[in-house]
């Protein structure tokens, strides 16, 4: 799968994403230094062990780079940034029962603004999955010859 690159100069507005969640009970917010254990449970059990390896970078950043999806106090789904490489989106993942309410955009929204926040003008989607979705929410475009980027030589 391909990277994208997108502009982080002409996001939408979180607060819009957060409007348009389905559920207004649906709480996006950054994770706390304190939940690492509860978020990689979550993301170890709807995902794999390696994005819970990988989200453990963002609770080490300062600010914590891990955003949360929370309804009645059970984490939905979260979102990671400057975790794999600098100025990369991910990962994220929302849960099976939770998809299509909005929540993924949210996160990916907010996600994207803690990288401007940090002074980036673009960041990276890597190994993108929905390219589509990408597309259209943020304006990503592809990057050319960026598949496999840094996903070479993994371990098994």
């Amino acid at each position: 799968m391909p990277d994208l690159l997108v502009n982080l100069l002409t996001l939408p507005p979180a607060a819009l994403a957060l409007d348009q969640l389905i559920d207004p009970e649906i709480v996006i917010r950054r994770a706390q230094p304190f939940e690492l254990s509860l978020v990689r449970s979550f993301v170890e059990q709807h995902f794999s062990a390696s994005w819970a390896d990988e989200i453990s970078v963002g609770f080490a950043n300062k600010p914590v780079s891990v955003y949360i999806a929370v309804r009645a106090r059970e984490i939905i789904g979260f979102g990671a940034y400057e975790c794999t490489r600098r100025a990369f989106f991910g990962p994220a993942g929302v849960s099976e029962a939770t998809r299509g309410q909005g929540v993924g955009k949210a996160l990916l929204i907010a996600c994207l603004h803690g990288l401007r926040e940090q002074g980036y003008v673009y960041g990276i989607i890597g190994h993108a999955g929905p390219i589509e979705f990408y597309q259209k929410t943020v304006g990503a475009i592809l990057i050319p010859d960026s598949d496999p980027g840094i996903y070479t030589n993994l371990l098994p």
